[in-house]
């Protein structure tokens, strides 16, 4: 486990930062919370190309238990409701697996290839996750608590495109903004696992 504890530490630190970040907004469709979000890909995909995925597992598990511990605190203080809570759980959880599973595939290629598909793979379905449980008209039924007319107005697709509900441009921008990060982690990641490697080998 001591290995693992700055793996934990470094995705508790993105989880409760990207919570406390995506309260304020960054342009008109994203928050500051959209830049930092994307870290946890890069620190999954570091743990399971050092340590393997259930080591990658155990952060990512770990990272999920400290997001249910920020949607309690942010409810205490009104900052969130269960939905958001229920679509950021969702979609964390399922998004992380996906990376390692989708890393795991791949891990014997060259080393940029896992990490950049498995972020682009687990991006995807990140957003695709939290905006759709959090955003759309057609689950509004299972939360009658949470009013996300606003997020159903329809505007163009970041304001030139073809008319669509709001949350589709927030989606769209984050996902794009998930994306861009995906290729740019390649240059940490590539650093990261080498000096951690090269320190592995040293201590046996």
């Amino acid at each position: 486990m001591p290995r693992l504890l700055p793996g934990v530490i470094a995705m508790a630190t993105v989880v409760v930062a990207s919570n406390i970040l995506v309260q304020h907004l960054l342009g008109s469709w994203l928050t500051w919370g959209a830049l930092t979000y994307p870290v946890a890909f890069l620190v999954t995909d570091i743990m399971n190309r050092v340590y393997g995925p259930a080591a990658a597992r155990k952060v990512v598990y770990a990272g999920f238990v400290t997001g249910v511990l920020c949607s309690v605190v942010a409810a205490g203080m009104d900052k969130t409701t269960l939905r958001i809570a229920v679509a950021s759980g969702a979609a964390f959880l399922s998004a992380q697996l996906m990376d390692i599973s989708v890393f795991n595939q791949l891990r014997k290629y060259n080393w940029w290839l896992p990490p950049l598909a498995a972020s682009v793979v687990g991006s995807i379905i990140d957003t695709t996750i939290f905006f759709s449980i959090a955003f759309a008209s057609q689950l509004t039924p299972i939360f009658p608590a949470d009013d996300v007319s606003w997020a159903n107005e329809l505007v163009p697709l970041l304001g030139h495109g073809p008319v669509q509900p709001l949350w589709v441009s927030l989606a769209v921008a984050d996902c794009s903004v998930k994306l861009a990060q995906a290729v740019l982690a390649l240059v940490p990641f590539r650093i990261v696992v080498g000096n951690l490697i090269q320190r592995r080998a040293q201590i046996h």
